[in-house]
């Protein structure tokens, strides 16, 4: 017996958004190891998806993942040991290392890219482009609230 079509009825927002992320890291990570890019790291994808997408510092992308500075590093050496990052001293200031993704980085991120649209496209399938878009202002309004809640660590 399927089950009914408001199953999510009564289900706290936030269980239902992190069920609803499995279907991407599913998606992405299925990709992935078809593409030959199956050893990236649990936030590899994230970390490369958002220096193609948003070309913001690797800095502020990995304070987006809330992990500590120790994390963050072995995650950026192993992108660099596995061939995703490459690391080079600034040419003007030799103190600074540069950070960027390379060819094979740029290919994983085409795949997560990839990936990530074909879920988009089959659930505007199911619920349609104007359902979709909703969504999408919904959880943008989510995350701002998010922004506007005082961060519990400066109490």
């Amino acid at each position: 017996m399927a089950p009914p079509d408001d199953w999510y009825t009564g289900w706290p927002t936030g269980v239902l958004l992190g069920r609803a992320r499995q279907s991407y890291r599913t998606a992405v990570r299925a990709a992935l190891a078809e593409a030959g890019f199956d050893d990236l790291p649990r936030n590899g994808p994230y970390l490369i998806g958002g220096i193609v997408r948003t070309g913001k510092p690797l800095r502020e992308i990995i304070t987006q993942l809330r992990v500590s500075k120790q994390t963050a590093g072995q995650l950026v050496d192993t992108l660099v040991l596995r061939g995703y990052l490459e690391r080079t001293v600034d040419s003007e200031d030799r103190r600074r290392i540069t950070l960027t993704l390379n060819e094979r980085g740029h290919a994983a991120a085409a795949v997560v890219r990839s990936a990530v649209d074909l879920v988009d496209a089959r659930l505007v399938e199911r619920v349609g482009r104007e359902q979709f878009a909703l969504t999408l202002a919904t959880l943008a309004a989510l995350i701002d609230l998010a922004s506007e809640a005082p961060d519990r660590n400066d109490a």
